[in-house]
């Protein structure tokens, strides 16, 4: 049995050959993104959060500091620990892969960027003395975009109403009753990026 790395053929994803079946490459950017995100969790882990805490968590820093402005992005990648990273991974690869194929791997990556730097900023500007890291913003960006890939113009899908009136408003409720480690900021303001997206996209398309 040999392995072999399948060149691209149009149309058609890069695959990993091995015997009679191919292991396709079916998002590459949702993959990369799930690889550097495992990477950043490792070093956490093994540095006991000090490279999260320098390059993978976000919070109120000196403007002159370079690192300020590149942990706006970077913060997405670093997780407090395995059942953090596992939790949103599996979103990630769950949703992830059909928004893909559907909107592309450059609107895609668009997407992540956006949502990634809207939470870093929101949080820096009004919870500057809290530090914030996880896709879990990224996963609320999912999850509120796939409710609504189907709509047509003039249309509001009620999958996506009853989506974000669960999530959004049980973020809501955590946020107000109870007191933990998860930031219910950045689900709630994932979730409105998602959802801008969402009907944006929606429209160019039926434009």
């Amino acid at each position: 049995m040999s392995d072999n790395l399948t060149s691209r053929t149009s149309g058609s994803s890069p695959s990993i050959g091995v015997g009679r079946f191919r292991v396709t490459i079916n998002s590459p950017v949702i993959l990369g993104f799930v690889a550097a995100c495992l990477v950043a969790t490792i070093l956490g882990i093994a540095t006991g959060g000090v490279a999260t805490a320098m390059f993978f968590a976000t919070y109120r820093s000196s403007l002159l500091n370079p690192l300020t402005y590149l942990r706006l992005f970077t913060h997405v990648l670093g997780h407090s620990g395995w059942e953090h990273f596992m939790g949103n991974m599996m979103y990630i690869l769950l949703l992830g892969p059909l928004l893909e194929e559907k909107y592309g791997s450059r609107t895609l990556l668009e997407i992540m960027a956006a949502t990634a730097l809207v939470t870093g900023l929101v949080n820096n500007v009004f919870f500057g003395y809290q530090a914030l890291c996880g896709a879990s913003g990224i996963c609320f960006t999912f999850i509120l975009l796939s409710s609504i890939t189907q709509m047509r113009e003039g249309e509001i899908p009620l999958t996506f109403i009853l989506v974000a009136f669960i999530f959004l408003g049980q973020q809501v409720v955590q946020g107000i009753f109870v007191q933990d480690n998860i930031s219910q900021m950045g689900h709630i303001v994932g979730g409105i990026v998602g959802a801008a997206f969402g009907f944006y996209l929606a429209r160019r398309s039926s434009s």
